[in-house]
């Protein structure tokens, strides 16, 4: 797992540790040592803690603006033991919804597994930014984690699948990347 990167293209338009805004300001990111670990595997530096043993993030772009955040995680999302959405929900989200960020496009690629329990923090992130006209997408996230979400009742808060499933999202520049999403949902859910 140290050898999986968060993806660093996009560093030239964001990088949260010099944003003042960001929940991850000012953290300096020594490259030379692997402290953090996921079940006794060590993973990259650059990956960011969110509060939780077993889901670690990056934020790869953010447009205060707009109110967009490009999220992209790492490990295992365990709602049963670790509440990893609630670590995500109140120290990460809460923050964010403070600078009235309301579209969240979540990347999980290195999403290896999801234990679910209750949907009352997914059903609150996705009530705050319903309220202001955003959403919750996910891209890449395996075909067993999407049907475990689906077990839990997950999508009816989170966007995912079909025209949403970008394999390709490397390809695009931030910005292009959200219109993308964007016009997908759209055309998903009528927007205000």
């Amino acid at each position: 797992m140290h050898q999986i990167e968060p993806f660093y293209s996009w560093d030239f338009y964001y990088n949260s540790s010099i944003d003042e805004n960001s929940p991850i300001y000012g953290k300096e990111y020594n490259y030379d040592l692997y402290s953090e670990e996921i079940y006794g595997y060590f993973i990259d530096p650059a990956w960011d803690y969110l509060g939780s043993e077993t889901l670690y993030f990056k934020i790869l772009f953010m447009d205060y603006d707009q109110g967009i955040a490009i999220l992209e995680f790492i490990g295992e999302w365990n709602d049963a033991i670790n509440n990893d959405i609630m670590h995500l929900k109140r120290n990460i989200i809460d923050h964010f919804n403070y600078y009235n960020i309301n579209k969240y496009i979540l990347i999980g690629e290195n999403v290896f597994n999801f234990h679910g329990s209750d949907d009352c923090y997914y059903e609150e992130w996705y009530e705050e930014v319903d309220e202001n006209g955003g959403w919750i997408v996910a891209i890449g996230f395996r075909e067993f984690v999407i049907e475990e979400w689906r077990n839990y009742d997950i999508d009816s808060y989170i966007n995912f699948g079909g025209d949403l499933e970008i394999l390709n999202w490397r390809a695009h520049k931030p910005l292009a990347l959200f219109q993308k999403v964007e016009s997908i949902i759209r055309r998903r859910i009528p927007l205000t």
